[in-house]
């Protein structure tokens, strides 16, 4: 027998990040089940499998159920686990309340509009401070707790996103597989929008839980992905620094000039350098920077965001005085106001701290998150009417004058506004201006963006035609009908046409649609029933010939109708190729 003593077993470290989470073997089955459910539940409330669009109350409740289970994935954990359950319904009869309200807000029922996404911002920032205050136990933030969990977050959303498109890869090469075998049952599922949905909540909700419960390993992921971008820290402040140098030199005039939104490019910039700012200064005094590079990129990043700030909110200003309000110019002032506050926190930090700066900065970058979160939230909610607000600062735009009413923007005051839009529009209605009560009538009777377009085009035809219109021969009468068909028709409208009468029932008309495009021919016949109908003329280019040849003089031109003799290839009656020429 030996007498050897029993060696114990060594004990497996933990994976948590967190000695008090304690650790959750069947996490990712428990997540994956939960979140598989949510799929299903989403795709049976909005029915993708008939195409009808749901009812405003189960596009609420699909919408506020998928973000609810998702958030509930991302944030529970054994301790206090009934927190993150309210946290998670919380949030979701917010964010259903919010859907809920877009779909009845305007014509187009689309909740994917700004208060949506202000949202769904305020509950990406609200996660981390929830999980924050949970492992409290109390309404306390430590900056670096709250810092780890944001960054955690992040790289576990994401992890977990591109799991579920490689999860969605490796069944469709299955499916493949099993076709090429006469085997369709996988294919089969993949065709169903109930088994994408399953599929996409079951991978995503496995690579949470698998991700949690190693969150000790996401940790050093974690690090690694803020030191890859604390290296592009340096190149971000070099350019900000050589932009804003340059603004007194080269001036504004390209800044608002520019190829694209000064608005979007400067605040974009003003996140960039956030995102960096964060990368570079880490979660404590211990993940301080101690190359002097990284230290003064951060440094300057941290000073550069408020002049950023500062030229977005300026071109705002300068669009909203040469424009007028919309609801897409409130979000951006605030948006660039949320910048400039921000802005102005780097600078006292900067100020307070100077080369330490980021001590000062942590803790209040955590205040400053509670007071956006708070922010995105109300704005989200059907308390303030940005609609309203725009519809009627454009209208009294319009009736003192600084637009006319073919330049005023009737299609957002029918689809953009909301009711308070329409409402002004049936007010506008009963305008003693005349041109102003056809447009608003088309844009309310429109439903669609095209049809007020169309509206508009019809009108201009129909005040054009009279002077632009010349007859072969002069002065023939028109039949009943045939002048509305030419109005619809549009090709008075650019300037001179011309009218041919080419038998009893058919009439030929020139014109052009727009002063750059080319002449165009429609050849009007009457039915039986009195209906004038439009006979397609299709136009076969000839080599060496070009339509821009067509005579630019429309009245003095001769018109006339030719029959044209082409040569095709055919085989059994049937043309087989192109003319030939």
């Amino acid at each position: 027998m030996d007498n050897d003593p029993q060696i114990a077993p060594r004990p497996v470290a933990s994976l948590r990040l967190d000695a008090n989470d304690a650790e959750w073997p069947s996490r990712p089955w428990v997540m994956a089940l939960i979140c598989a459910v949510g799929g299903l539940l989403f795709n049976w409330l909005i029915d993708f499998d008939t195409g009808v669009d749901p009812s405003p109350l189960r596009t609420a409740v699909a919408i506020g159920m998928i973000v609810g289970t998702v958030i509930f994935a991302l944030t529970v954990e054994p301790r206090r686990w009934h927190w993150s359950l309210l946290f998670a319904l919380g949030w979701g009869l917010v964010i259903g309340l919010v859907g809920w309200s877009l779909r009845n807000y305007s014509i187009a029922g689309s909740i994917f509009e700004w208060p949506f996404f202000s949202s769904v911002f305020a509950v990406l920032i609200a996660a981390p401070l929830f999980q924050t205050a949970r492992d409290e136990g109390a309404w306390r933030f430590p900056h670096m707790r709250a810092h780890t969990h944001a960054w955690g977050d992040a790289v576990i959303g994401a992890a977990a996103l591109l799991f579920v498109g490689i999860s969605f890869l490796l069944t469709v090469l299955i499916a493949g597989l099993f076709n090429i075998i006469g085997i369709t049952l996988v294919k089969r599922l993949l065709d169903q929008s109930w088994f994408g949905w399953m599929l996409a909540g079951f991978a995503f909700g496995a690579a949470v839980g698998l991700l949690r419960e190693r969150d000790a390993l996401v940790a050093m992921l974690q690090r690694l992905v803020m030191v890859v971008l604390a290296v592009l820290a340096p190149v971000l402040a070099l350019a900000l620094t050589a932009f804003l140098i340059s603004l007194p030199i080269t001036g504004l005039a390209g800044l608002w000039n520019g190829w694209l939104s000064a608005t979007a490019l400067t605040l974009a910039a003003a996140g960039g350098a956030f995102l960096l700012i964060n990368a570079a200064i880490g979660h404590g005094d211990e993940d301080r920077p101690i190359h002097p590079i990284l230290r003064w990129s951060a440094l300057v990043l941290a000073l550069a965001v408020l002049p950023l700030a500062a030229l977005a909110f300026a071109a705002l200003t300068q669009r909203v005085n040469q424009y007028g309000w919309t609801p897409e110019r409130i979000w951006g002032v605030i948006a660039a106001s949320v910048a400039l506050g921000y802005g102005a926190i780097g600078w006292w930090s900067v100020i307070r701290g100077r080369r330490g700066f980021d001590a000062v900065l942590r803790p209040l970058q955590v205040t400053a998150a509670l007071g956006i979160c708070a922010i995105a939230l109300i704005l989200s909610l059907p308390i303030i009417d940005f609609g309203a607000i725009s519809a009627r600062d454009q209208v009294a735009r319009l009736t003192a004058g600084r637009v006319t009413n073919e330049r005023f923007d009737w299609e957002a005051m029918a689809f953009d506004f909301g009711p308070a839009g329409r409402q002004l529009l049936q007010r506008l209605g009963r305008s003693p201006d005349a041109d102003r009560r056809r447009y608003a009538t088309a844009a309310l009777a429109a439903e669609s963006r095209h049809g007020i377009n169309q509206a508009a085009e019809i009108d201009e035809s129909a005040s054009r035609i009279d002077a632009n219109l010349q007859t072969t021969p002069a002065n023939l009468t028109l039949p009943d009908g045939l002048r509305t068909a030419m109005i619809d028709a549009r090709l008075c409208a650019a300037g001179p046409c011309r009218l041919q009468r080419m038998g009893d029932t058919r009439w030929l008309l020139v014109g052009r649609r727009t002063a750059e495009s080319d002449p165009q021919a429609i050849l009007f016949d009457r039915d039986a029933a009195g209906r004038w109908e439009e006979v397609a003329l299709t136009y076969v280019p000839i080599p060496g010939n070009r339509s821009t040849e067509v005579p630019a003089d429309l009245a003095t031109a001769r018109i006339e109708i030719r029959d044209v003799i082409r040569q095709r290839v055919v085989v059994d009656g049937v043309p087989i190729g192109e003319i030939v020429e």
